[in-house]
């Protein structure tokens, strides 16, 4: 295996300790026979840095080690060329990973490098920003913007943050007044989220919140309408009879390309769970075959 394997290898994903970290992986590459220069990343700009370097080093092979704002921040930068990506799933959710089969025990992981294929995937963009997995508007980002907002000034852990976070916006249910043109087509609603993935999420039973594939060249926009907090409640649980897609307060669309507009000029976006400012209106497209990825030789889904 050549040495233009690159891993950015990010500490803040987990618990373990950076020489422990550093052990294992390390281990399991020499026992997979890879060949990679390992750098070590503390902080998002860090492995930005880091990335960008190994790309100008002539890397063929750039993995991400870390969550799923890891993987964006990788995959940011190598989309569109013939430079593949690799993940090492080592954060909290890791749903990208979890969505190509990839396995999340660190040896199954690496052994994936050896041994898996590359397969072409799409990615989603919004105003020129790139997205692995989803993006959306109005409850969430205040949700996750209220969370950091917690961790920082009363230092609580990002679980604790979190229910509370959830618990004051749900309280407060701010909803959005929004525009969506899709296939010259025009769509005006009151709703509390606007939610847009790359490619179909599943909307019933165990399985919601997944994808069976990630190359389908389309993205999926979920609107609810104005319903009051007992109407979300209820949609939850059209979702786990597998009823969501017949529910009359409820859209579910797939598109090329939307644009969204809410008569705000800024307005908060998350992206792969990271939350940005954007100006308005936000400009979202499917970008096919964007990635090159190792995935399992064994695909696990229809990706």
């Amino acid at each position: 295996m050549s040495s233009t394997t690159a891993i950015i290898l990010n500490l803040s994903s987990g618990p373990d300790t950076e020489d422990d970290v550093r052990r294992d992986l390390e281990k399991l590459l020499r026992e997979h026979n890879i060949d990679a220069k390992i750098s070590l990343a503390h902080s998002g700009e860090q492995i930005g840095q880091m990335a960008r370097k190994a790309i100008d080093e002539g890397c063929q092979r750039l993995v991400a080690a870390g969550g799923d704002g890891t993987v964006n921040a990788i995959a940011s930068l190598v989309a569109g060329t013939d430079i593949t990506l690799g993940v090492l799933p080592m954060g909290t959710l890791n749903h990208f990973a979890r969505d190509l089969g990839i396995p999340f025990e660190l040896e199954g992981a690496v052994r994936n490098l050896a041994e898996g294929r590359i397969c072409q995937i799409d990615a989603g963009e919004v105003n020129g920003k790139l997205f692995i997995n989803n993006s959306s508007l109005g409850l969430y980002p205040s949700i996750v913007r209220h969370r950091e907002q917690q961790q920082e000034r009363l230092g609580r852990s990002k679980w604790v943050a979190l229910t509370w976070a959830s618990l004051v916006m749900f309280g407060r249910y701010p909803y959005l007044h929004v525009k969506l043109s899709v296939d010259g087509e025009e769509i005006m609603t009151s709703t509390p989220l606007v939610f847009i993935g790359n490619n179909d999420y599943e909307l019933h039973g165990f399985d919601i919140g997944r994808r069976a594939k990630l190359d389908d060249g389309k993205l999926s926009i979920y609107v609810p309408h104005k319903v009051g907090r007992f109407g979300m409640i209820w949609l939850t649980i059209r979702a786990l009879f597998g009823r969501l897609r017949d529910a009359e307060d409820f859209n579910a669309i797939e598109a090329r390309e939307v644009i969204i507009e809410t008569g705000r000029k800024n307005l908060r976006v998350a992206i792969d769970g990271e939350v940005i400012s954007m100006q308005s209106p936000l400009r979202y497209r499917i970008c096919p075959k964007a990635l090159k990825v190792i995935v399992p030789a064994e695909p696990a889904n229809d990706t």
